[in-house]
């Protein structure tokens, strides 16, 4: 079937092309946006990668199969995308009247975004190669991605490819066009340096998705949140609490300084109301305010990463990635 439907898009059929790629379409995305953080940037590079295996079809020469084909395609055009540096500036603060809390640190990868659930559907049950490490759900962590961004381009392409997806070493070495002693050290280094970062950037999410305590946390959120009831959010933080904001740089951890921080921001004049929806396999929450006309304004997107029976972590969106949400920029009042 595959060799028939090969030949055929090599005669130029794109319903043969594409039977061939679809399958592959949603895992090589989630691909692109481990290596790049931001699935606007993951996307943009899918549709190059695309585009570059219907025009090289020809040059295919069957020793590996389309799929590894298509990640080595996918992952040189991320390697291609990080040495051209195309990323999103860090933002000052922009909320006039409110001078925020000092940082714990300034965060480095503030071109990260959130993935939506909705593009998960059949990635996470695909079956791993023999050398994978990490479990899928941990993998498309906030915390994990945002480590990956830490890395050079190789280690983080040789440490995907090996530690996610779990090719194999000479298979790595093929796709990278690397000798096998460079894409072990490389490793070695990545494995290191991955580690080191991902202290400093929160838990990966320990709750199992759709629990009953899942779903408690969230409701216990939403409604503290609403009621700008600062105690109640905070009892829900765990002591290392880690909050995060790109494109701003500011980073807190610990709850003193997370208490101060909503202490600013969840004030009586500022109404908020929050809608559930769900970004790296962990609750999100699009947040809307009560504007002058009496409508709730589209504000930013809450992702929380979950620990045990309460948040861990909690990172902050602008309201530019509700399209991928499917939420609106605006809702009527009430």
């Amino acid at each position: 079937m595959t060799s028939d439907l090969l030949s055929r898009a090599r005669a130029g059929d794109g319903d043969a092309f594409r039977a061939l790629t679809e399958p592959h379409r949603r895992e090589l995305r989630v691909h692109c946006y481990r290596m790049l953080g931001s699935i606007q940037d993951a996307e943009d590079v899918l549709q190059e990668t695309l585009l570059a295996a219907w025009q090289g079809l020809n040059g295919f020469g069957e020793r590996a199969s389309i799929r590894t084909w298509l990640y080595r395609i996918a992952t040189n055009r991320c390697l291609n995308a990080l040495r051209a540096a195309r990323r999103r500036p860090a933002k000052a603060w922009d909320i006039p009247g409110v001078e925020p809390p000092e940082p714990t640190r300034l965060g480095e990868a503030v071109w990260l975004g959130p993935l939506p659930d909705s593009l998960l559907d059949g990635v996470l049950d695909l079956p791993l190669g023999p050398e994978a490490r990490y479990e899928q759900t941990e993998s498309i962590s906030l915390a994990f991605v945002a480590a990956l961004q830490s890395l050079p381009p190789r280690q983080l392409a040789v440490l995907i490819l090996r530690d996610v997806m779990g090719f194999r070493a000479n298979e790595v070495a093929e796709m990278l066009d690397l000798s096998l002693p460079s894409v072990n050290s490389g490793l070695t280094r990545a494995r290191t340096n991955l580690e080191r970062r991902r202290t400093e950037l929160g838990p990966s999410g320990t709750t199992p998705t759709g629990s009953p305590a899942e779903e408690a946390i969230a409701t216990r959120f939403v409604r503290a949140y609403e009621a700008a009831d600062v105690r109640a959010l905070v009892e829900l933080f765990t002591d290392d609490i880690f909050l995060s904001m790109p494109p701003m740089p500011l980073e807190y951890e610990g709850r003193d300084v997370a208490a101060r921080f909503f202490e600013l921001l969840l004030i009586p004049s500022r109404v908020y109301s929050l809608v559930p929806t769900r970004a790296n396999a962990n609750p999100a929450f699009g947040a809307y305010v009560r504007g002058p006309d009496g409508d709730r304004h589209a504000t930013g997107l809450f992702a929380v990463t979950l620990a045990g029976d309460r948040i861990g972590a909690m990172t902050r969106f602008e309201n530019s990635v509700f399209p991928w949400f499917g939420l609106p920029m605006s809702l009527p009042g009430r």
